[in-house]
């Protein structure tokens, strides 16, 4: 009876993901999504509690409350800002996890260990200790607690290809003969050695396809440790989260017009990159004042916001929604463009207006909006840099040529609210800022916004 009931609750869990999954790829269905997920999951965990094999509740009671003391601050506490690197280090402790269960088996039958089930251990491990040390190196990244550009040497990318040849060659030997505990942990070292050396030349400009990678990468861990323990709500899970993070990171590359090969070797965003693009020599940014660009927005027919990751930093969205309601009142259409690789990870953008009570039929995808920014009379642009630099349209020899970026020089007048003239990501000058329609509103996005905000109210 129990065995029935342990798996119709692993069998309600996995249809929940899957509708979870599928709620997750609209916004105005986001929320049920989570909500179904977070069902699913809970009826796994009550499913695996009831299994036969546990002798004693001790230690599952302690991880239940220590968990739970750990995620509820994380989910509740953690500000839209930091949503990328505590995104990043949820998928360190869930590789942690499955390579930690996959060391105790091992441990336990090291040397009766089937073929079969070798290779689901030797696959969970590998994948899930790379996954381990790179998620930590990108919640490092994000979090500015070291470098955020590229970090090269000669012959690295050899390095780290012949260390991944050695762990897979580690990993093969295992399955041949898994009673050599030396090879195991010393794959285990080569691979978290990996996740270091993976994530060291990738620049901050690339983070989100990283991201999702790893979540990728997760995922296939924790598939590989339900073959192990024949575990299936764990092999759905596992199968789910790798192949969704796979297609993710696949979208996200193409929205770069970039290659996987590029993204992991290329060093996007690096001092190289940066000196074959054109500089801002001999040109000029046109700065306007407060009220001028108050004036421009009340009396516009047509807006449209771009949001970036200045817009995150100064956590602003809810001084846009408010700007926006204005505009709307006095008869303007404002409308939002979303590139999907603004920000630090996938929808970065569209978390942050939806926390702001955005309304979701005003979010378009860098499709949908393209075509209208030339009949748009103002497009303000709130800590956007690369992704609406026309260098990528115009400068074969720019890094980010050929990338799709939104068409924002192609409105009738552009506020751009930036903190300096800095580059982005990409470490290059963006010739949106110097374009004769642009002009420059410098200041924190938060304070411009709420200046602005009182200026049109005046109006």
């Amino acid at each position: 009876m129990s065995e029935f009931v342990i798996q119709a609750a692993y069998l309600a869990a996995s249809v929940l993901f899957i509708l979870g999954l599928k709620s997750l790829t609209r916004p105005d269905t986001a929320r049920r999504g989570m909500q179904q997920a977070a069902i699913g999951m809970l009826l796994a965990v009550i499913g695996t509690l009831l299994n036969h094999q546990i002798v004693d509740y001790k230690w599952i009671v302690v991880g239940l409350a220590v968990g739970s003391l750990l995620g509820y601050p994380l989910g509740m506490f953690v500000p839209m800002t930091a949503m990328p690197q505590r995104i990043a280090i949820s998928h360190m402790f869930g590789a942690l996890a499955a390579t930690l269960v996959g060391v105790a088996e091992y441990h336990t039958e090291s040397a009766a260990l089937p073929t079969a089930r070798m290779a689901a251990l030797g696959f969970e491990v590998l994948f899930g200790s790379l996954t381990v040390t790179g998620s930590f190196m990108a919640f490092a990244k994000l979090q500015e607690l070291m470098r955020g550009k590229p970090i090269t040497f000669p012959g690295q990318n050899i390095l780290n290809l012949s260390l991944f040849a050695a762990a897979l060659g580690g990993f093969g030997y295992l399955i041949a003969s898994p009673g050599h505990p030396a090879v195991f942990y010393g794959m285990i070292g080569v691979a978290l050695l990996i996740g270091v050396l993976m994530v060291l030349p990738i620049g901050g400009a690339d983070m989100p396809v990283v991201v999702s990678l790893l979540n990728s990468y997760a995922g296939l861990a924790s598939a590989a440790t339900g073959f192990a323990l024949g575990n299936t709500v764990l092999i759905i899970c596992g199968a789910l989260d790798g192949a969704s993070g796979f297609l993710l990171s696949i979208l996200m590359s193409k929205a770069m017009n970039r290659s996987f090969r590029n993204v992991l070797f290329g060093a996007f965003g690096g001092d190289k990159a940066a000196a074959g693009s054109r500089t801002a020599e001999g040109l000029v940014a046109r700065e306007i004042s407060v009220e001028d660009a108050a004036l421009r927005l009340a009396y516009a027919s047509k807006v449209i916001v771009v949001p970036g990751y200045g817009m995150a930093v100064a956590q602003s969205q809810h001084q846009v929604r408010e700007l926006a309601e204005l505009i709307e009142r006095r008869g303007g259409d404002v409308k939002y463009a979303i590139h999907p690789v603004a920000g630090r990870m996938p929808g970065h953008m569209n978390v942050l207006l939806a926390e702001a009570n955005v309304p979701y039929d005003r979010l378009y995808d860098m499709e949908e909006i393209n075509g209208q920014f030339e009949q748009a009379d103002v497009a303000l642009v709130i800590g956007a840099n690369d992704v609406v630099n026309p260098a990528a349209r115009n400068d074969p020899g720019s890094p980010i040529y050929g990338m799709p970026i939104l068409n924002v020089d192609q409105a009738r007048s552009v506020i751009v609210l930036k903190r300096s003239m800095n580059p982005g990501f990409a470490g290059i000058e963006n010739e949106l800022f110097y374009d004769e329609r642009t002009s420059m509103l410098f200041g924190d996005a938060k304070s411009s916004l709420t200046r602005l905000v009182t200026e049109v109210k005046a109006l």
